[in-house]
């Protein structure tokens, strides 16, 4: 599995409250979801006007897939009609494939992953104080 992330800042210049600034970012989240099936989210600025900082991540099974669909959304971004794009900086992941691709998990690290959703299922909201949930 291979998972690519795009952090992108864009400037609003023409945005004079939070209201014009969230029609755009609804805009591109809705746009870039529907034509690339990604996720979009607002990842910072959320309190700017005219400053709009989205991430972006997009799974595939092949690093030259999930590359493509960076590269169309970041021309997307640097051609949108409403926003400047100011930066972008993309990472790609690779993920543990499983058994089928030879990565199954040591008996090790299969306890180790075992000890840890214990916890975690004791712990959900992650406070430290297992009688909150």
């Amino acid at each position: 599995m291979i998972v690519g992330i795009v952090q992108a800042e864009l400037r609003i210049d023409w945005a004079r409250s939070l209201k014009d600034k969230r029609s755009v970012a609804r805009s591109l989240k809705d746009r870039l979801h529907r034509d690339h099936q990604v996720s979009v989210a607002e990842v910072g600025a959320q309190d700017v006007h005219n400053a709009l900082l989205l991430g972006v991540a997009a799974a595939g099974s092949s690093a030259h897939q999930v590359l493509a669909t960076l590269d169309a959304i970041e021309r997307k971004l640097g051609s949108h009609a409403e926003a400047d794009l100011v930066s972008c900086q993309r990472e790609l992941l690779h993920g543990w494939a499983g058994e089928l691709a030879g990565g199954a998990f040591s008996a090790r690290q299969a306890e180790e992953l075992a000890v840890e959703m214990l916890t975690r299922a004791d712990d959900p909201d992650g406070s430290g104080n297992e009688d909150a949930a």
